[in-house]
């Protein structure tokens, strides 16, 4: 892709999340599905942005995903969310799937211009599968289904009996049988629709099934990965946008504390807390942004990923999520500390930034990466 391409690529990243943050508050108090936000990404043409132009697609690598992902984060992670999984599950079938699979599945997005949704969930074991002749039949339901609403494709995963790993399948979200509820209500990230998709004796086809799953190669088990490096830029993206408001509202409506001051960021105690604030957000920026070439280079190579390359982007990858989970809860909390108690109205909505990241925070709890890096660290 060339420099004016990616240019051009960031220039509509942008002017979305302009027009996002001019809703953002609003919408994060209603909550529900983001339809119109939705149909402007699908109007930008980044639903393509990764796939690779013989396919009709814009050709785009990971590095130009993840930086949209952090520019719509900025403003409204929700959108980052769906956004940043729509490839999630888009690439699914090129690292788990046939070659058939993959250029379908490439082309038909393209095509159609197709929104993915996921009812993925790996924890939940509430959907099985069942063979049949020539084809499979899918029941129960799978909760945290995040992009489900609005969806054209869902990727879903099933316990099959006698298959170590979960069956992976690609299937038309409106195909009989299959129920999204529009239950999601948590207080953060409102309006990802990560609420239930039931599934009520759905016929699943051959052809749809990912037969080659995780563990083919170290290729196939990026799959592992790639959800990490969106939450990691999820994570770094609302801490950057929380200091830019932050920034600005002290800069503009934050008062004096002190007659010895005409202006708030006069302040020494507030020009402390933005010192150690930027200091925190560049380390951010320098670990997820270290582990995010590791993970291109890896993308590009293919199935010749050694185990040691493999486990070298793990490492990278568990310290960019540890250190973005921590500055991120810490900035997005402490930022009122310098704004004042003003800030805390509710038609600011600056405690969306607190609770859209220790929502997303919790589903898989940075304590069990930092055990599993230490386990690591002293096996070596």
């Amino acid at each position: 892709m060339t420099t004016k391409v990616v240019k051009k690529i960031e220039k509509i990243a942008i002017s979305l999340a302009e027009k996002f943050k001019e809703t953002a508050v609003t919408r994060d108090q209603v909550g529900g599905n983001a339809k119109n936000e939705r149909d402007l990404i699908r109007e930008s043409g980044l639903l393509k942005l990764l796939i690779p132009t013989e396919y009709g697609g814009l050709g785009g690598d990971w590095l130009d995903v993840l930086q949209a992902v952090r520019i719509f984060a900025r403003v409204d992670s929700s959108l980052a969310h769906v956004f940043g999984y729509h490839f999630v599950n888009l690439t699914t079938p090129h690292l788990c799937g046939s070659e058939e699979q993959k250029v379908r599945y490439y082309t038909e997005t393209v095509q159609r211009n197709l929104f993915w949704g996921n009812a993925f969930n790996p924890i939940d074991i509430k959907l099985t599968a069942t063979k049949q002749d020539n084809h499979y039949i899918f029941e129960g339901k799978k909760t945290f289904c995040s992009g489900s609403v609005d969806s054209d494709y869902l990727l879903a995963s099933a316990l099959l009996e006698g298959r170590e790993e979960p069956l992976l399948a690609i299937i038309p979200t409106k195909r009989v049988g299959i129920e999204v509820k529009e239950d999601w209500d948590n207080f953060g990230q409102r309006q990802t629709d990560s609420g239930t998709v039931e599934f009520h004796a759905v016929r699943v086809e051959l052809h749809e099934v990912l037969e080659n799953g995780f563990n083919r190669d170290e290729f196939s088990r990026l799959r592992l990965n790639i959800s990490s490096f969106i939450l990691n830029h999820l994570y770094l993206g609302i801490v950057e946008g929380a200091f830019e408001a932050a920034r600005n509202y002290t800069q503009t409506e934050t008062r004096a504390r002190s007659p010895l001051y005409t202006s708030a960021t006069e302040d020494p105690i507030i020009q402390k807390h933005f010192g150690e604030f930027f200091a925190q957000v560049e380390a951010a920026k320098l670990v997820v942004e270290r582990a995010d070439e590791l993970f291109q280079k890896l993308w590009l190579k293919g199935s010749d990923i050694t185990l040691a390359e493999r486990e070298a982007l793990d490492d990278a990858t568990n310290v960019a999520k540890i250190v973005t989970t921590k500055i991120g809860l810490d900035v997005t909390s402490r930022m009122f500390e310098v704004m004042g108690s003003r800030a805390t109205a509710n038609r600011y909505g600056f405690d969306r930034y607190w609770r859209n990241l220790r929502t997303m925070t919790l589903h898989v709890p940075v304590d069990t990466t930092i055990q599993e890096l230490g386990r690591r660290v002293l096996q070596r």
